[in-house]
C-alpha cells in the first residue's frame, strides 16, 4: 500500500478448491492486502441445493456450515469479502446482508464466477466472458484471475534455474492438466502429445520442463515418463519433496505448451508473456469452445498439433491483465467508501 492509512480488512471465502481459491488470492495480492482465508464445507442438505435456495436459508442465521466454521464467520465483518464457487454464495449473501445492518460502510462483496443467483445481491460479480453473464455490476474477463506476476516469476526463475540448467534451449514448459467433466485424458492422448514433443526436440533442440496437476492421474504420469524418456526433460509429478516449481518453470520458459482442459492454466500461461501453444484434448463444451476461440482470435495462443509444430514461433502477444483490471475496479469501489488506497505496481 502506498500511504499510511490502515489497510482494508479482507476475507477470502472458498470451499478449499485450490484453482478457485487462487483466483481470490490473486485479486487480494494485487490489491496489496493480506487476506484472512475462510474455508467452508456445507452440510447436507445445503451442499446439494441450488444457490438461490441456500442463500435464503443462510441469510439469518448462518446455517448449513459446521459450528467451528460458523464461529469464524462473525462480526466484525471485513471491509472486503472476496468469494468464489457455488458453495460460498449463500454465506457471501448472508454476510453482505448482515453487514448492511451492523456496520457503515457495509462489507464490499466481490463474487468470482457465475453465482447463479441475482447479481444485485453482490457489489461486484467477476465472470469470464465465455459465461455470457451481463449486468450493471458484472465485470467480464477474458480468462480467470490468477497469482502470476512478473515479480513472482522472476523470483521463482532464480530459485529453479539450477534445477533446469542441464536442459538444452529453447526451454519449453509443458503444463499438464487432467480429465474433468468436459475433457478426457488417457495414456493414448498423452502419448500423442509426447510424440509431438519428441519431434519438436529433434527439429528444434528443445528441452522440456513438465509439470503435472492433481488431476493428471498415475496412469497418465506413467505415460509421460515413457513418452519423454528419450528427450531431455524434468518432470514434476507433485509426489517428490521440495517446493512446487510451477512459477519457476513459467518464469524460465522460452515457450509454453498447455493442455486445454483448464481455463486457469491457459490464462496463467498467457500471463507469463511467452508464446503459448494449447494442446487440445478429446471432449469440450460450449463454454470451453468460446474461451479457446477468443484466445485464438486475439493471438494470445496458438494450437499445438503434434507433427505440425516443428519449430517454435514468436508473435506479438496481446496485453491481457484481467487481475489488474479487476483490482482497479475493486480499488475504485473501496475508495468510494473511504477505504481505498493506491495499488502498488
Amino acid at each position: 500500500m502506498s500511504d499510511s492509512r490502515i489497510s482494508p480488512t479482507c476475507w477470502i471465502l472458498s470451499d478449499g478448491a485450490a484453482g478457485m481459491e487462487n483466483q481470490c488470492l490473486g485479486l487480494a495480492e494485487r490489491l496489496g492486502l493480506v487476506p484472512d482465508i475462510k474455508r467452508i464445507a456445507l452440510r447436507a442438505p445445503w451442499g446439494w441445493l441450488p444457490p438461490a435456495i441456500g442463500a435464503r436459508r443462510f441469510a439469518a442465521p448462518l446455517a448449513g456450515i459446521g459450528d467451528r466454521q460458523a464461529a469464524g464467520l462473525v462480526p466484525p465483518w471485513p471491509d472486503l469479502l472476496i468469494a468464489t464457487g457455488r458453495r460460498t454464495v449463500g454465506v457471501s449473501v448472508a454476510i453482505r446482508r448482515q453487514s448492511v445492518r451492523l456496520r457503515t460502510p457495509p462489507t464490499l462483496t466481490v463474487q468470482i464466477q457465475n453465482p447463479r443467483f441475482p447479481v444485485s445481491a453482490f457489489d461486484l460479480v467477476v465472470v469470464p466472458a465465455h459465461d455470457q453473464l451481463t449486468g450493471p455490476n458484472v465485470l467480464t474477463t477474458r480468462g480467470s484471475l490468477h497469482r502470476v506476476t512478473r515479480a513472482r516469476l522472476d523470483a521463482a526463475a532464480v530459485d529453479f534455474a539450477a534445477q533446469l540448467a542441464d536442459l538444452p534451449r529453447p526451454l519449453v514448459t509443458v503444463l499438464i492438466g487432467g480429465p474433468n467433466s468436459a475433457y478426457r485424458m488417457t495414456p493414448e492422448v498423452i502419448e500423442r502429445l509426447c510424440a509431438g514433443l519428441r519431434e519438436l526436440a529433434a527439429t528444434s533442440g528443445a528441452g522440456f520442463a513438465v509439470t503435472a496437476s492433481r488431476r493428471t492421474g498415475d496412469e497418465n504420469i506413467a505415460a509421460l515418463r515413457r513418452g519423454l524418456a528419450a528427450v531431455p526433460h524434468h518432470l514434476w509429478d507433485g509426489q517428490g519433496e521440495g517446493e512446487n516449481p510451477y512459477f519457476g518453470y513459467l518464469g524460465l520458459a522460452d515457450a509454453i505448451i498447455v493442455t486445454g482442459d483448464s481455463v486457469n492454466m491457459v490464462t496463467e500461461a498467457c500471463a507469463a508473456a511467452k508464446p503459448v501453444y494449447v494442446y487440445d484434448l478429446p471432449g469440450g463444451s460450449a463454454k470451453f469452445d468460446r474461451f479457446h476461440a477468443a484466445m485464438l482470435a486475439c493471438q494470445a495462443v496458438r494450437k499445438f498439433v503434434p507433427g505440425k509444430v516443428r519449430q517454435l514461433e514468436s508473435w506479438t502477444l496481446p496485453d491481457i491483465d484481467d487481475t489488474g483490471m479487476v483490482a482497479a475496479a475493486v480499488q475504485r469501489l473501496l475508495a468510494a467508501r473511504g477505504k481505498g488506497q493506491a495499488i502498488d505496481g
